[in-house]
C-alpha cells in the first residue's frame, strides 16, 4: 500500500489558506486511488517540528556512545522526521510564500531532515521519491513580471528537495492570491481566479498521474 507524506505549512486555515486548499484537493485524488493507502500528515501550524539545535546538529557526527542525553533526545527527533521522509512513496508539501520565502516552519523541518550521510550526499536515502510542492503566492513572481527577482521560494525548494535530497520535485503554484483581498489588485481578480482553477485542475490531475506511475 502507497504512503503518502503530506505537509502543511501556512498559518492560515484551509478556507483561507490557498495551499492547503489545493493541497487538500491533491490528496483527496490521491486517496480516491489508495484508499487502502497511509498518509503521514504533519500540519506545522498547530505542531510545528523544533528548529535545529546545537545537540541535534552536533549528535549527528558524534557517535551514539558518546551522546549527551540532550544529544540523543534531539537526534531521535530528527530520526523519527527522517524516517517518515524515507518511508513515503510520495510527498505533498503546502508552500505559501512568506516575506518572499517559506515559512519558518518547513525551513525547520529541511534543516531537521537534511543528513549527510543518509539523506544528502552521493547517494541520499529518499532519491527519487515524487515530491508535489504547493508553491502559493499573494502576488506574481513569474519572469517577465516586475517582481520575478524576488522568487526565493521556487528556487530554494528545487535547490535543496533535488539537489540535496534528490527528490523528484513537480510545483503546483497558485499565484496572485491576495487580488481579492487587497483594492489596489482588483483588476488582476480574474488572473487569481484562472491561476486558481488551473491550481486545482493540476492538483487533481497530478495526483492521479503519480497513482499510475507509482502503480495504483
Amino acid at each position: 500500500m502507497a504512503t503518502l507524506l503530506h505537509i502543511d505549512s501556512s498559518v492560515f486555515p484551509t478556507g483561507v489558506s490557498s495551499s492547503r486548499s489545493v493541497a487538500g484537493a491533491f490528496r483527496s485524488a490521491w486517496e480516491e486511488q489508495h484508499p487502502e493507502g497511509t498518509v503521514i500528515y504533519r500540519d506545522f501550524a498547530t505542531a510545528p517540528v523544533p528548529h535545529i539545535t546545537a545537540d541535534a546538529h552536533t549528535a549527528a557526527f558524534t557517535t551514539p556512545s558518546e551522546r549527551t542525553p540532550e544529544q540523543a533526545a534531539a537526534f531521535a527527533a530528527r530520526v523519527e522526521l527522517i524516517e517518515e521522509l524515507e518511508q513515503a512513496d510520495a510527498i505533498l508539501i503546502g508552500a505559501p510564500m512568506y516575506n518572499f520565502t517559506v515559512p519558518s516552519t518547513l525551513k525547520a523541518w529541511l534543516d531537521n531532515v537534511i543528513l549527510p550521510g543518509r539523506t544528502a550526499g552521493e547517494m541520499p536515502s529518499a532519491q527519487g521519491t515524487p515530491v508535489t510542492v504547493v508553491a502559493s503566492r499573494g502576488g506574481s513572481y513569474r519572469p517577465g513580471t516586475p517582481r520575478e527577482d524576488c522568487e526565493f521560494v521556487l528556487n530554494y525548494l528545487e535547490a535543496v528537495l533535488k539537489g540535496t535530497l534528490g527528490l523528484d520535485v513537480d510545483f503546483i503554484v497558485p499565484e496572485l492570491t491576495m487580488a481579492p483581498r487587497k483594492e489596489a489588485m482588483s483588476d488582476l481578480i480574474p488572473l487569481y481566479e484562472a491561476s486558481r482553477r488551473r491550481a486545482f485542475e493540476e492538483a487533481n490531475t497530478k495526483a492521479k498521474e503519480l497513482a499510475q506511475r507509482l502503480g495504483a
